[in-house]
């Protein structure tokens, strides 16, 4: 594992971390920022999962949250959203909602993309071995966060292992792939053509299947462009009634997709995950 960079930000630790990944089968970097707190105890961790074409970076510099995670006590580690470097491979027609920097949180079982895209095990096990033997961060206490594609995998990756997430929320998410351009193209390159191999990665299948017993907290913007024909939540917000699940989700008007939105109402989100982490 080689640190790339050592920031001091507000009372806390910046670093931004390379390391040798066997899921992704190439190099990775992540970045980790540790809250005071961490210099004499194990504190818990926010784990944010960006979106399309977006890397560990934008929501370092762009969120605003180290300020208000410092104060809380909480850890936030934040992957970058594929595997990238020589000879990983890309979409073949260079668009960019697909191959690097569009992950899509799922471990691909399709050619040539299974041996270096399995983000989804990346995030939920490689991942927090890593850090959890590098940092003084408590494996015990879990949240995780994201925002578009990252909003998508924090809801899947918290709904199929609910023992591991004590909380999650997201940022204007891609609530159902399998009914959304971006995801039947990312589903349907990753996983194949098979529909019912998509549900596992589907926040609305997934309620729709078997429920959930924890809280989720949802951020959407109405001038959002793609809130219509790509993010969908009336269908998680559906799904929830109709499943029992206690979801709040939050119609903001006059926001669209980009980080201003998420700077503003981040500390609402790491205030809900402190609830569960403390």
């Amino acid at each position: 594992m080689q640190i790339l960079e050592d920031i001091r930000c507000f009372d806390g630790r910046q670093l931004r971390v390379q390391h040798a990944s066997e899921a992704c089968a190439c190099d990775m970097i992540f970045s980790v920022f540790l809250p005071p707190h961490a210099a004499t105890k194990k504190v818990p961790v926010l784990w944010w999962l960006s979106g399309l074409t977006c890397t560990d970076q934008n929501f370092v510099t762009k969120a605003g949250a180290q300020r208000m995670a410092a104060e809380l006590g909480i850890a936030i580690v934040a992957p970058d959203t594929s595997p990238r470097g020589e000879g990983v491979p890309g979409d073949p027609a260079a668009s960019w909602d697909f191959g690097l920097g569009a992950g899509f949180y799922v471990d691909a079982t399709q050619a040539p993309f299974d041996r270096h895209y399995r983000m989804y095990r990346y995030v939920q096990q490689e991942l927090p071995q890593l850090v959890g033997a590098e940092f003084a961060l408590d494996l015990q206490r879990q949240a995780i966060s994201g925002h578009s594609m990252g909003g998508h995998g924090a809801l899947t990756l918290a709904l199929n292992h609910p023992e591991q997430y004590k909380s999650v929320s997201a940022f204007s998410p891609i609530c159902a792939p399998s009914q959304c351009p971006w995801g039947e193209k990312a589903l349907g390159g990753y996983l194949g053509n098979d529909r019912a191999a998509w549900r596992a990665h589907d926040a609305v299948a997934l309620i729709t299947d078997r429920s959930f017993d924890k809280p989720i907290l949802v951020e959407q913007g109405l001038a959002d462009k793609f809130l219509h024909t790509q993010l969908k939540p009336e269908l998680l917000l559906e799904a929830c009634a109709n499943a029992g699940v206690d979801l709040t989700l939050n119609y903001r008007a006059g926001y669209d997709h980009s980080y201003y939105f998420i700077a503003t109402f981040i500390e609402d989100h790491l205030r809900f995950h402190q609830q569960y982490l403390s």
